[in-house]
């Protein structure tokens, strides 16, 4: 938004903005925020940073915790859920030695090193993200985690179980289970809500592509956005899910992204698309080729399916994750690449035939993943399978241009699946992720760092009874 100092003080100056306000993103994938005065943003805050502890974001032990933030100007926005008018923007994160420096860790960082790396393989100059987010609004969410009650109670007016509540003043038009996709108001009780999220994120400058209604009953939604670069797309998720979260509560709503929240309903998933583009000519189309795919997308794809397994543990980080991804009913857990098939892992849209519209998409990822480190290694693999000929066909992923679940149990058995749960995942990147190391983009230590907490997440749920086992085996 923002080209230097000056033109920030003096936008501040002429809108009255009081406050600047950082947000600085964690491992996880969770914005951070440290407010200040405007009249306390200086050149040195763009040259010295902000202090703030590293441990606290993941990034460091404790006993050397020390790290510093330095905004980024040009990721500036006007804060619109702010009473006091607020300006707020990005920080990159800077590692203290003898010298401050950019972080390896920081998951910005990461995906500016994979872009960079693209261009340095000469296989592209440009790429282009496009992100699908499902999410589910509701009316109310509680839960209770303790040693003698486990509990989560969730709410939407809209839901069918509500057709029979005579509680409260209730006018029909619910929605029946699975059978929401696209409806239309008056069923659709969140149509002017979701106008208001849209209009907001194209005046933040974020753009949308469309909203409408997705097939999970009790209030499931999706905004899909348009194309932008790999960075410049991760900060796009990262504001659009801030957006969308606290335009639900200033509406006295409420918004998720966990891919199963809800039993027996659609889960959601963040599927993402991408292209390539070198002079401005598409990299992944050719006429002749498979589904107007050339050589070098057939490679691209050959290598996101062969590194799959272990994409998972960032694409899917997760334990809720493998609640949505389970084999048998439509979740795309089919390691193969097919044409306009949604079970597949790879599905390359029918309807763009064009060669500037043609691209493919990931369809397992969900949007509890960092998009910064999520997305940056997806690229990784696209780029390996290009590098190494990584032949999709002769590797045995497809193309399967039927519906997967209909194949006989012969055929269905030579088609790998994914991991089936956080551990798995897990398992999987231990054994395979010297493709992300490549250029610098990923270290040794991110892996890890990446690897110790699905693993504590994985063993936090483990080691809780769930409520269905006390249905299953408490009279045992």
């Amino acid at each position: 938004m923002f080209k230097n100092l000056g033109e920030l003080k003096n936008y501040c100056k002429i809108h009255e903005i009081k406050v600047i306000d950082f947000k600085v993103i964690d491992l996880a994938g969770k914005w951070h925020h440290l407010t200040i005065p405007t009249a306390r943003f200086t050149e040195k805050t763009l040259e010295d940073g902000i202090g703030f502890d590293g441990s606290s974001y993941g990034f460091l032990t404790v006993e050397k915790s020390d790290m510093v933030f330095i905004p980024d100007l040009s990721s500036a926005f006007v804060d619109p859920f702010n009473e006091v008018p607020t300006i707020t923007m990005i920080g990159n994160i800077y590692a203290i030695g003898d010298k401050i420096e950019r972080f390896e860790g920081d998951p910005r960082y990461v995906a500016e090193k994979a872009e960079k790396y693209m261009v340095e393989t000469g296989i592209a100059d440009k790429t282009l993200y496009g992100p699908e987010f499902e999410f589910y609004i509701l009316d109310h969410i509680s839960y209770k985690t303790t040693p003698n009650h486990m509990e989560v109670y969730l709410d939407s007016d809209q839901a069918d179980w509500n057709m029979g509540n005579r509680d409260t003043k209730n006018l029909g038009f619910k929605v029946s289970h699975h059978d929401g996709y696209h409806v239309d108001i008056p069923n659709d009780v969140n149509y002017n809500l979701r106008n208001k999220m849209m209009i907001m994120l194209e005046e933040l400058g974020v753009p949308v592509k469309y909203h409408h209604p997705e097939v999970g009953g009790p209030g499931q939604l999706e905004f899909e956005l348009s194309f932008s670069g790999l960075l410049e797309m991760a900060d796009r998720t990262m504001l659009t899910k801030y957006v969308l979260k606290n335009e639900a509560v200033r509406n006295g709503k409420t918004v998720t992204f966990m891919p199963k929240p809800i039993f027996g309903e659609a889960g959601n998933g963040m599927h993402v698309h991408f292209q390539l583009f070198k002079d401005e000519k598409p990299v992944f189309y050719d006429e002749n080729g498979y589904s107007g795919l050339s050589d070098t997308a057939l490679y691209a794809i050959g290598g996101i399916l062969k590194h799959s397994p272990a994409l998972m543990a960032f694409t899917n980080p997760s334990t809720n994750s493998y609640k949505r991804l389970v084999p048998g009913y439509e979740a795309p857990v089919s390691v193969c690449f097919a044409t306009a098939n949604r079970s597949s892992v790879i599905r390359i849209p029918g309807y763009a035939k064009k060669p500037g519209a043609k691209r493919f998409e990931f369809r397992p990822s969900d949007a509890t993943c960092n998009p910064y480190i999520a997305f940056s290694a997806l690229m990784m693999a696209m780029l390996d399978g290009i590098i190494n000929k990584i032949d999709p066909t002769k590797e045995g992923y497809g193309p399967y241009d039927v519906n997967i679940f209909d194949l006989p149990d012969e055929e269905k058995a030579k088609i790998k699946g994914l991991p089936k749960s956080l551990e798995e995942a897990a398992d999987e990147l231990e054994k395979d992720y010297e493709f992300l190391l490549n250029g610098g983009v990923f270290t040794e230590g991110i892996v890890k760092d990446q690897l110790k907490r699905i693993r504590r997440d994985a063993t936090k749920v483990n080691i809780m009874p769930n409520p269905i086992e006390f249905e299953m085996y408490y009279d045992l």
